[in-house]
């Protein structure tokens, strides 16, 4: 797969950003080097080429009126022959006459300045001579007897053959001492690397041995301090594994524990029909499996609706969404069930109000808790659905007059299957899931959810259903619910 291992080694990636670098300075400082070398050379061979021309200076003189060098064989030879390279002079007389030596050697340019380096009158130039380079130094050198004075010219000059050779030998010199000193950092940083990611290939060597059903922590302590937070990550990650893993050991448990049992009664139910000969009895069987599998049906929503707030909502599915619409809908969806039991269906809202959520979530819940209040209130009975806004939050309120629930148990009907003992004496074949499923949903929408008495209802405008309420207001419950408004 493209791009699948772009990364790479972390040591091989330390390895390089720490040796390219250094192999750059590296190749820069043997440049500055070899500069130096030449220079360094440059500075010896000069002053190696000014003795000579002192030398040949002592020899030249005037006689007779005319410039003469006096340089013997011996001396000549020498200079033609030095094991360092070749040597070439040029004498030449006050007025600019050849006197001795290479009459062919380059003159001294006129742009060549003389040097500071030496109290002599020397100038130190390059030129090509016979094919070669060659590096000459210019004496000024006076010369004068009782009739004349003057400054005579002694150029020496030398291939540069062995100062090159020289700088060569320092530059290879030093490239060898700086390449061991790479390879040798190269090697010690290896071995510290092995050292210092021993932990996190200790962290891997667990992570790797680890029983898929293990999701206990981590030690954070174990690896360095840079690498703890992606330890600490890990362990946050695996907890809301573990958080999921349980919500789906709790639905497959609730899930067959709830479901057996309507099951092998539609079963018990089938059986007995494929024995039942008399049409009317078979009739009533068949009445009570359609019965028992509109319960079963009705459990497996439930059970199906619960699943999916375990598993939260994805944040494309989040929407902004009028919250007073959403309860009006519901509203009149459930108003038929309100009026076979003459219940007054009121929604108390002035305005649009918005929040951000899961709109299929949040009409489970609201269709719930109406579901519920409808089921649980008596005839000639009251429902009120408040939608307000309380600075910046959302309220959202269903009230009713019907049997409520008892202090003592308002935190246990949260729990899965649980049934307080006012509901259960009203309706005996409930699920107990309904506020397990709404508290999730608030939950999951960053909400708040609190149960308490039902209040005396004030008249209101908005009203879904005609029939008028009781004169007296029964004992109740009322749901509030409070939502970060987002829009």
């Amino acid at each position: 797969m493209p791009g699948k291992d772009r990364l790479g080694s972390l040591r091989g990636q330390f390895l390089r950003w720490l040796l390219i670098p250094l192999v750059l300075l590296v190749a820069a400082n043997a440049f500055s080097v070899y500069r130096n070398a030449l220079d360094a050379a440059d500075l010896a061979y000069d002053r190696s080429l000014l003795s000579s021309a002192r030398a040949l200076a002592d020899r030249v003189g005037i006689v007779d009126g005319k410039v003469q060098a006096d340089v013997p064989y011996v001396a000549l030879d020498s200079f033609e022959t030095d094991t360092l390279g070749r040597l070439y002079f040029k004498v030449t007389g006050v007025n600019g006459e050849f006197v001795s030596g290479y009459e062919d050697l380059p003159d001294l340019p006129k742009n060549v300045p003389r040097s500071d380096m030496y109290p002599a009158l020397v100038h130190f130039f390059h030129a090509e001579y016979q094919g070669q380079t060659v590096r000459i130094a210019a004496l000024h050198q006076p010369v004068y007897d009782d009739r004349m004075r003057g400054i005579a010219l002694i150029e020496v000059g030398e291939t540069t053959d062995a100062r090159r050779g020289l700088s060569r030998q320092i530059l290879i010199d030093t490239l060898l001492r700086q390449a061991a000193l790479v390879l040798a950092v190269a090697l010690m940083v290896w071995v510290a690397l092995r050292f210092v990611l021993s932990p996190i290939m200790q962290l891997r060597s667990d992570v790797e041995a680890r029983e898929p059903t293990d999701l206990s922590d981590f030690d954070p302590q174990l690896v360095h301090k840079e690498i703890r937070p992606l330890v600490l990550a890990m362990n946050a990650y695996m907890a809301r594994l573990q958080t999921l893993i349980n919500g789906q050991k709790r639905f497959i448990a609730d899930a067959s524990h709830q479901l057996r049992t309507p099951l092998t009664v539609l079963k018990t139910q089938a059986e007995l029909a494929l024995r039942e000969n008399d049409p009317v009895a078979m009739r009533q069987i068949v009445e009570s499996i359609a019965h028992t599998t509109d319960a079963t049906v009705h459990l497996a929503n439930r059970l199906l609706t619960l699943a999916r707030t375990g598993h939260g909502a994805e944040a494309s599915e989040l929407q902004t969404l009028s919250l007073t619409q959403l309860v009006r809908q519901v509203c009149l969806e459930l108003a038929l069930p309100a009026v076979r039991k003459q219940i007054d269906l009121a929604l108390d809202a002035d305005h649009d109000i918005f929040i951000r959520g899961q709109a299929l979530l949040l009409h489970e819940m609201v269709s719930n808790l109406l579901d519920n209040a409808i089921r649980y209130t008596p005839e000639d009975g009251r429902i009120v659905l408040r939608v307000q806004q309380q600075g910046e939050n959302v309220l959202l309120e269903i009230e009713d007059n019907g049997p409520g629930i008892p202090d003592t148990e308002r935190e246990k009907v949260f729990e899965p299957f649980y049934r307080s003992t006012t509901t259960s004496a009203v309706n005996p074949g409930g699920t107990g899931l309904g506020l397990c499923i709404v508290r999730d949903i608030v939950v999951l929408h960053g909400g708040q959810i609190l149960l308490r008495n039902a209040t005396p209802i004030n008249p209101i405008d908005t009203v879904i259903t005609d029939h008028a309420a009781p004169a007296v207001v029964l004992p109740g419950l009322r749901v509030s619910i409070l939502f970060p408004e987002q829009r």
